[in-house]
């Protein structure tokens, strides 16, 4: 799991993770970095795992925009 910032947004890279073990790295990123919303999750050309990010985000009623292809916004809880 890669986090980093970039022109003051925190970012979790999912580059090169399984999409079996993304569900709880991505609920723990964006509850370790709430305060610092909005959050960029970056899943990359993986259809597969734009879903499986898109389906957890969905679950637990948090608030996205994909403003790019790969791209996930997280916006509110």
């Amino acid at each position: 799991m890669i986090v980093f910032q970039e022109r003051g947004i925190t970012h979790l890279d999912l580059h090169g993770e399984r999409h079996a073990d993304v569900s709880d790295m991505i609920l723990d990123f964006i509850y370790q970095y709430q305060y610092e919303i909005p959050l960029i999750i970056i899943c990359g050309n993986s259809v597969r795992m734009i879903t499986i990010v898109s389906d957890i985000l969905n679950k637990d009623s948090i608030t996205f925009s994909s403003p790019r292809f790969g791209i996930i916004r997280v916006e509110r809880i």
